[in-house]
């Protein structure tokens, strides 16, 4: 437990210094420790929820989100993460989803621009694109309990949809109204699972969490570059995500 709690923390931080949540990969500690596959949304949502809450506070405060622009997104989004949060799914689905996402995260890391070029306006990509984009996202992170910063980020790169900070923001506040809302299709689905009970067993997670993402967002990226942090912190996620895969295989072999 001691140990789960330490990397709870250094998740935190790392993903925190990056702009996302972590919660693929608190879902993924959680699965390779043994827990119960059916509360582990819950409680990487929770996490996600702690950790970005400070960044969307920072961001916002400093002018870097639009909320105007990410709106089409979230219209899309918040409905469809809840849907994919009522939805039960085996552990065998929850596993394979899980590790592909996390696999697409760190390859993301390692290949993304560090400075991406904006070459147009968010207000001049085409409406479809965001309400269909924000649809899917919102409903794979509402189905495994992410907040989906690690599949938008991608999307927005490719879009050139704004400066990095620009898009650290976006994802920071995407990532939080999705939690919030999967969180609530969770809940629902966990209606006489004890659910109370054991989201409070995880209240030493929550604290290490709050203390990683703190610290990750106000003093990581003084000690080491954006790319150093970059590149740790999808070493992590390959690593977790090659486990998760394996152990996946094992179910469908």
């Amino acid at each position: 437990m001691v140990l789960l709690v330490i990397l709870f923390l250094l998740t935190a931080m790392l993903y925190a210094s990056v702009g996302f949540g972590g919660g693929s990969t608190y879902n993924a500690l959680l699965v390779l420790h043994g827990v119960d596959y059916r509360i582990l949304p819950a409680v990487a949502l929770v996490c996600n929820i702690i950790v970005v809450s400070g960044g969307v506070w920072r961001f916002s405060r400093a002018g870097h989100i639009s909320f105007t622009h990410l709106a089409p997104w979230m219209v899309a989004s918040i409905p469809a993460a809840w849907l994919g949060g009522r939805i039960p799914i085996s552990e065998t689905v929850f596993i394979g989803v899980l590790g592909l996402a996390l696999l697409g995260a760190g390859l993301h890391l390692i290949l993304a621009e560090q400075k991406p070029v904006v070459r147009e306006a968010p207000s001049a990509i085409p409406i479809f694109v965001p309400l269909l984009m924000g649809t899917g996202i919102g409903f794979v992170s509402g189905l495994v309990g992410i907040g989906g910063g690690i599949f938008l980020a991608p999307v927005l790169y490719f879009l050139r949809w704004g400066s990095a900070k620009q898009i650290a923001a976006a994802c920071s506040f995407f990532i939080l109204v999705n939690s919030l809302s999967g969180l609530t299709g969770q809940l629902m689905k966990l209606e006489g699972f004890e659910t109370t009970g054991s989201l409070v067993a995880y209240w030493p997670h929550f604290i290490a969490v709050f203390v990683g993402g703190q610290i990750g967002s106000r003093l990581a990226i003084d000690w080491l570059s954006p790319q150093t942090v970059k590149r740790l912190t999808a070493v992590l996620i390959l690593f977790v995500a090659l486990r998760l895969l394996m152990r996946w295989l094992g179910l469908v072999a």
